[in-house]
């Protein structure tokens, strides 16, 4: 199960354990997290203020996951290689990114966010 840098801040922006949450919905699972997103939190993690937080807050979790290496996909943005990665290995993917669940969507992959803001949903189309 692949997270991406919103999943990852959902616990400081939303008040949720992330982990429990994924386990009570899905069972066991392995939590993954791209290189590209730990150091996309990193620049966020700088910020000040509560989104600054909530990054710094996201590293640590980040930090609980295995690091999966990104240097076998496409070049492209961020959230370009979640997919190419979740596309490749046929993983789930949490995020709160509409346009990036949306192209996921469109790939068959799915998908999971939250719901009402307080609740992980697993969403397929």
């Amino acid at each position: 199960m692949l997270l991406d840098a919103n999943a990852l801040m959902m616990p400081a922006q939303y008040q949720i354990d992330l982990f429990d949450e994924l386990r009570a919905l899905v069972g066991g699972y392995e939590p993954l997290v791209l290189k590209r997103v730990m150091n996309e939190l990193e620049g966020i993690s700088r910020e000040k203020g509560q989104t600054g937080a909530a990054a710094r807050m996201g590293l640590t979790i980040g930090s609980r996951c295995t690091v999966a290496e990104d240097k076998d996909l496409k070049p492209g943005t961020v959230d370009e290689q979640v997919v190419d990665y979740a596309v490749r290995n046929g993983c789930l993917v949490v995020t709160n990114d509409r346009r990036l669940r949306d192209e996921l969507y469109a790939r068959g992959i799915g998908v999971i966010s939250m719901r009402k803001q307080k609740k992980l949903e697993l969403l397929r189309r």
